[in-house]
């Protein structure tokens, strides 16, 4: 039974990665237009107006939070737009069927995620290089909240896609809670910038928390405790994981 799961798990993990990689222009390139001129507008033509932030040039500072806020995109969207996909052309059915376990068809969506999110990650970490000469204080914890974090929202645009009915419900969590919780996590500003009333309401933003930890990978510097980031990330995904395994045991929303 063990070799049935990994043979539906590697099978899983196959599709999303031909899958990422045939759409690449849909899945891949977007990403890195856009945090690319993120780098020229916000790095190079601003940044060199507001010279320095927390002791480091702007640009350096910056270069973290936007590819932190690429990772969080794509992880969630490319977990959510499969899953629906599936629910809608109605071949999730054939998954419901199968001997797989609840666990082997969840770590198979969320593979896709994390693959999607890491390997973004990566590239735009590239990219960055041509802008910014980034030291990577701490190359394993960097690796280690990125790994996290694609698994976290990973889960998260799981569950979206189970409730989701329609495609517009796709977008709806990413336009109206994950882009402006990522604008005010830290990304562009240091919390020290902001008014005590505003610092402490930022404190309930989870987002800054890893904004802040993958800085510190690469800067040595963070807003927050980064014992607290971890803490964040490591509890909100047993508890996700568990709520997903649940509502895939019980079928929730795997059809239309």
């Amino acid at each position: 039974m063990l070799k049935i799961q990994l043979v539906g798990l590697l099978t899983m993990l196959r599709k999303e990665w031909s899958r990422l990689f045939r759409i690449w222009a849909q899945t891949i390139l977007p990403s890195l237009i856009t945090i690319t001129l993120y780098f020229l507008i916000f790095g190079n033509f601003i940044g060199t107006q507001i010279k320095q932030m927390q002791g480091f040039r702007y640009i350096d500072f910056i270069v973290p939070g936007l590819i932190m806020m690429a990772i969080i995109t794509n992880s969630y969207t490319n977990v959510v737009t499969t899953v629906f996909s599936a629910k809608f052309q109605k071949n999730i059915e054939e998954l419901l069927v199968s001997p797989l376990y609840p666990s082997t068809i969840l770590l198979g969506y969320l593979s896709g995620g994390v693959l999607r999110g890491f390997l973004v990650g990566v590239l735009i970490t590239l990219i960055s290089l041509f802008f910014s000469p980034l030291s990577m204080e701490r190359p394993f914890f960097i690796l280690v909240t990125m790994i996290l974090t694609t698994l976290l929202f990973s889960l998260l645009g799981f569950i979206n896609g189970l409730f989701a009915k329609k495609f517009d419900d796709v977008s709806i969590v990413p336009t109206f809670i994950l882009t402006p919780l990522t604008y005010l996590g830290g990304v562009f500003y240091s919390l020290s910038f902001l008014p005590p009333f505003w610092q402490k309401v930022s404190l309930f933003n989870p987002i800054l928390y890893l904004v802040n930890a993958f800085r510190f990978g690469f800067l040595g510097h963070s807003d927050v405790p980064v014992e607290l980031a971890l803490f964040i990330l490591f509890f909100f995904i047993i508890i996700l994981w568990f709520l997903c395994l649940g509502l895939v045991k019980k079928g929730f929303g795997l059809r239309l």
